[in-house]
């Protein structure tokens, strides 16, 4: 297979992302002075954005890619609510699966920067778990895109209360029945729910976090026996460990793999697992290899970190970068 016929390939699939959609906010200024009222920068305001984020951002990422990605999540009934609803629209987005609750706060991360600097995040959000009628329509919202024919699901848990334990698994049994593929970039709250699914995706420190175990990640012996441990519990087709500055491992059966993260020049690593669950997800209903679908997410996370803010994966940097390391063919 081609890059080229990967890519064309990647731009025939129809994705929904459910999970917890919010919004990333930004003030952007200079820091001249001190506060005369307080030990405080003053920023002086130059500009402010507000871009998708959480689940938002995945949905970014997979049109950036050329895919066709669907959001199912709840917001708030309110001001912010409306706002992401706009941002979506403005981006090519559909809203018809996004409810709107009386019930909830939209989620919206702030943050302040100066001289190019993270100086300061605020959020506002609300995390408790949905209601189960909220739930039932989140069910019924991905029903419908199941039945207009869709190739995965992506659960995005940033642990705001859109997914929950009985939510996830009537989702994955609908999912299983259909025949389609479900990924996971999961939280703490909900980790062990996600049983039976095609590809879990948790951080280093998800996994020690979720487990409640301890070691260093040098120490290959432990590591791959906390990863036996998660399989144990979760039945998942696919393990996929993103490890920082040590790359990342993939675990298909018996067949594990270990690839080098890459020399890079990193601004952020915001969002970079947005990155890597979008074109991990692409690859797996691909059909790739998962050594290859690990590569490929890898090269594309390390590209995010070389920006600034939440952005999502530039298709034509990610092709440049994929035909620079694999050559314009894939390997047989």
């Amino acid at each position: 297979m081609t890059v080229a016929q990967l890519f064309h390939d990647f731009s025939q699939k129809r994705i929904a992302i459910v999970g917890d959609v919010m919004i990333d906010a930004y003030i952007i200024g200079e820091v001249y002075r001190m506060s005369p009222e307080a030990p405080v920068p003053v920023v002086s305001l130059e500009s402010k954005e507000q871009r998708l984020g959480g689940a938002g951002n995945v949905a970014l990422n997979l049109k950036a890619l050329g895919a066709t990605p669907f959001l199912v999540s709840v917001v708030g009934d309110d001001y912010d609510g409306d706002t992401l609803k706009n941002i979506m629209k403005q981006e090519g987005l559909s809203c018809d699966g996004i409810m709107c609750s009386k019930e909830r706060r939209t989620t919206v991360k702030t943050r302040v920067l100066g001289n190019q600097q993270h100086l300061l995040r605020i959020d506002s959000e609300q995390t408790n778990p949905i209601s189960e009628t909220e739930q039932n329509t989140l069910f019924s919202l991905l029903q419908t895109l199941i039945a207009q024919g869709i190739d995965a699901v992506i659960f995005q848990d940033y642990n705001k209360g859109v997914l929950t334990e009985s939510g996830i698994r009537a989702m994955i049994e609908l999912c299983e029945k259909e025949n389609i593929l479900t990924t996971v970039d999961p939280k703490k709250d909900n980790f062990f729910a996600y049983v039976g699914v095609d590809l879990f995706k948790p951080n280093l420190k998800e996994l020690k976090e979720g487990l409640e175990v301890n070691f260093d990640i040098t120490d290959k012996q432990a590591f791959e026996k906390a990863v036996v441990a998660l399989e144990n519990r979760i039945q998942c087709k696919n393990t996929f460990i993103t490890l920082s500055e040590h790359g990342v491992f993939i675990k298909n059966g018996k067949q594990t793999d270990y690839i080098e993260a890459h020399i890079r020049s990193i601004a952020d690593v915001s969002g970079a697992g947005d990155t890597v669950i979008s074109v991990a997800t692409l690859a797996l209903c691909c059909k790739l290899e998962p050594k290859l679908i690990a590569g490929l997410a890898n090269l594309a996370g390390g590209l995010v970190c070389e920006q600034s803010g939440v952005v999502p994966i530039s298709k034509a940097l990610l092709m440049n970068e994929i035909e620079q390391y694999y050559g314009t063919e894939f390997p047989k």
